[in-house]
């Protein structure tokens, strides 16, 4: 996250719009900003690396039947 002085006065402003709206100094929102995108960043990477480890879904009953049915009869 730029700091207050990297930003344009465009989006300081849109900035300083949503931090008065909060309640909160532009650069105490800016810090809370960028806390909160942190966070989200490390549950993304937790939830990934949870994805990972997951077994493999047991294939659905259309699916046995179908692999089944292409098998040669005995």
């Amino acid at each position: 996250m730029p700091k207050p002085d990297e930003l344009t006065e465009g989006q300081r402003a849109y900035e300083a719009r949503r931090a008065a709206k909060a309640g909160m100094t532009l650069e105490k929102w800016l810090a809370d900003k960028e806390k909160r995108a942190k966070a989200e960043a490390a549950e993304e990477a937790r939830a990934a690396a949870a994805a990972e480890k997951k077994e493999p879904e047991k294939k659905g009953w259309f699916s046995r039947l179908l692999d089944k049915a292409h098998q040669p009869l005995k």
